[in-house]
C-alpha cells in the first residue's frame, strides 16, 4: 500500500517540500488538516458538536474531537477537504455552506506522536438541529454536542466538565444513547490556544447574527 503524501511547511506556514504521513507524524513537520466545527442555533440556544473518535484509529481511538477533520494530501486543495464531512458525517456539503474562520496553528505533542498541523478551520451552521449521519464507522463511532456557551467555558478553563448528549454506535451497529459530562481528558488534547481561538471566533459569528 502507497503512503499518503503531505505538503509540509516551514512554521510561517512556506510550502517546503512533501513527505510521507509517518515521516510527518515522526519528525514534527508542520502539514495542512482542514477542520469543520457544526454548530446549530435553535431558539437562541447555540449548540456544538463534536464526533468520538472510533477505535479503530491509530491517533487519539474514542475521544471526542472536532465534528469532522482529516489531512489534506498534497494533490488536495482546501475545498478538497470538504469531503471530510461527507466521508465521516454522511453530510453533503459545498464551500458556500461552510464559514471560514481562517489557518489556525495547532500542535499535539504525545510520546507516540508530534503533530503540527496548519489547520483550515471552517464553521457549518443551521437553524436546526442536525440529526441525519450517516458515520464512517472505521473513523467515527458517535456524535454528541453541547451547549456552546458551556464549551466556550470550559476551553477557557472556567469550567472542569461540560454535558454532551448524543449517540454511539455499537460493533453491531445498534444507537446507543449518550448523556454524560466529560473532562479534558476525554478530548483530543489539542493545543489550548487552538481552542480559544476556535471558540472566540464561533463566539463572533453567533453575536454578529
Amino acid at each position: 500500500m502507497v503512503e499518503e503524501l503531505l505538503k509540509i511547511f516551514d512554521e510561517s506556514g512556506n510550502h517546503i517540500g512533501e513527505s510521507p504521513r509517518s515521516e510527518v507524524h515522526k519528525k514534527g513537520l508542520w502539514h495542512e488538516t482542514f477542520h469543520c466545527w457544526l454548530l446549530s442555533i435553535v431558539d437562541n440556544q447555540a449548540s456544538i458538536y463534536f464526533q468520538i473518535r472510533s477505535h479503530q484509529k491509530k491517533d487519539y481511538p474514542n475521544l471526542f474531537d472536532i465534528t469532522a477533520a482529516g489531512h489534506l494530501l498534497s494533490t488536495e486543495t482546501v475545498q478538497d477537504g470538504l469531503r471530510e464531512v461527507k466521508e465521516e458525517l454522511g453530510i453533503e456539503v459545498k464551500m458556500e455552506d461552510v464559514i471560514p474562520l481562517g489557518t489556525i496553528k495547532n500542535s499535539i505533542i504525545l510520546d507516540t506522536i508530534i503533530d503540527r498541523e496548519l489547520s483550515h478551520v471552517f464553521l457549518l451552521k443551521s437553524e436546526k438541529p442536525f440529526t441525519d449521519f450517516h458515520l464512517q464507522k472505521e473513523e467515527v463511532s458517535g456524535i454528541v454536542k453541547a451547549d456552546f456557551n458551556q464549551f466556550y467555558q470550559f476551553a477557557h478553563g472556567l469550567k472542569d466538565t461540560v454535558e454532551v448528549v448524543g449517540f454511539q454506535m455499537t460493533e453491531t451497529d445498534e444507537k446507543i444513547p449518550i448523556q454524560k459530562s466529560v473532562d479534558k481528558n476525554q478530548f483530543v488534547s489539542h493545543e489550548s490556544n487552538y481552542l480559544l481561538d476556535v471558540v472566540e471566533l464561533i463566539k463572533n459569528h453567533i453575536h454578529s447574527e
